[in-house]
């Protein structure tokens, strides 16, 4: 019953903190998966060894600086360069002969977290020939994962996983060509970047980025509920020139979405989607 009592002051406690960060930091998580934003603010809260999420928010309200980690802690930068190979074969297999048509290639990715993702895309795009007439915007609402992105430098302990990723997503050349080692990092290749602007924007609360031909946003709608879902997959259906594709991530589906009329499927395993040619 103690438990079950708890539970509940917690919840509440919860739709006030979110609130709290919204009103006070324009910040807002209000639709995040419940269980998802939950978990990360009650390890924080253990963390800091706060005796309850009302001592935390006292904590948000008054200390800005405090906001930033836990903005770090909500945020969803779970990636990997070639994160889910399969997935970027069938952008190569599937949407690259789609892009080649096009005379100039604007790409989004959407939350876009630490850029891993970012740069294997524009190396995939580099070994079709595409880099040089494209355009790609990265976002994310967390600037310092942001800053990660522009800087481009990794641990090396991870390069052999990149490596392995890259090889099995179907790369032409050696993954070595892509960085330079500097004893315990790497920094990605310059020319991968000239094409790259990476900026501010949060999916929840900003309105459309730009007009683009492809968006890739894989697995941050599973942190969101259903009306949010609804709300960002229509901003991308905004977003997209007719014929656009859109790509999701492995858990993540278009097919109860109020606007899967609006697409055709390309790949239904690997959630690549195109906007409909409507008039």
């Amino acid at each position: 019953m103690i438990s079950e009592e708890i539970n509940e002051i917690q919840n509440i406690e919860i739709r006030l903190f979110l609130e709290a960060l919204f009103q006070r930091y324009d910040y807002d998580f209000r639709n995040y998966s419940q269980a998802h934003i939950k978990r990360r603010i009650l390890h924080r809260m253990n963390l800091n060894n706060f005796k309850n999420i009302s001592e935390m928010q006292h904590r948000i309200l008054y200390d800005p600086s405090f906001v930033q980690q836990i903005l770090l802690d909500l945020s969803i930068n779970v990636t990997e360069m070639y994160r889910d190979p399969s997935f970027y074969a069938a952008v190569r297999k599937d949407v690259i002969p789609i892009l080649k048509t096009y005379p100039f290639i604007k790409t989004w990715h959407a939350g876009c977290s630490t850029g891993e993702e970012v740069y294997s895309m524009a190396i995939l795009m580099k070994e079709e020939g595409l880099l040089n007439r494209s355009q790609i915007y990265a976002t994310d609402f967390n600037h310092k994962v942001l800053k990660t992105a522009k800087e481009g430098i990794y641990p090396i302990d991870l390069i052999k996983d990149y490596t392995t990723n890259y090889q099995k997503s179907g790369g032409k050349e050696s993954f070595s060509n892509y960085y330079d080692a500097n004893y315990n990092s790497v920094i990605i290749d310059s020319s991968l970047k000239k094409n790259i602007v990476f900026a501010d924007h949060n999916l929840v609360t900003d309105s459309v980025f730009a007009e683009v031909n492809l968006i890739i946003c894989r697995n941050v709608l599973i942190y969101f509920n259903r009306e949010l879902q609804d709300k960002v997959i229509k901003l991308f259906l905004d977003s997209l020139t007719p014929g656009g594709i859109l790509c999701l991530g492995s858990k993540e589906n278009l097919q109860y979405s109020a606007h899967f009329e609006m697409f055709s499927v390309i790949d239904a395993h690997e959630k690549i989607y195109r906007k409909e040619y409507r008039h």
